[in-house]
């Protein structure tokens, strides 16, 4: 499978795949957003087992440099998938989690229909 640019409920998604290299730090989010902004994307939709355990670790900052980019280039990011195992032992990654399914620029779903269902209720 490759990576797609979807239009979902009139929003342009670039959607991962789940076999693509895993995201390790900011300097592969930067070749996604490359990727996605070229695609005319307003959405990247990452599978979450893309990551690396050091992104569901807050103390390592890897989430923070990560979704840093995505808010610098105005791009919305999804992590599309089960997290329970990194949430069921880190309460300050929950609250994480929480705090950004409120907002506007960061979600995290547990399905790609989560996902059209946010984009068809969100003002994007």
């Amino acid at each position: 499978m490759t990576d797609t640019l979807q239009h979902i409920n009139g929003t342009a998604v670039f959607v991962c795949a789940a076999d693509g290299e895993p995201l390790r730090d900011e300097r592969d989010a930067i070749d996604l957003i490359g990727n996605a902004y070229y695609q005319g994307a307003s959405w990247v939709a990452i599978p979450a087992d893309r990551f690396t355990d050091d992104f569901f670790s807050l103390r390592t900052r890897v989430a923070g440099e990560i979704v840093q980019k995505f808010v610098n280039y105005r791009l919305g990011l999804a992590v599309v998938g089960d997290i329970s195992r990194h949430t069921s032992i880190s309460s300050a990654l929950r609250d994480f989690v929480y705090e950004s399914d409120r907002g506007t620029q960061l979600w995290f779903v547990p399905d790609m229909d989560a996902l059209h269902d946010r984009l068809g209720t969100a003002a994007v």
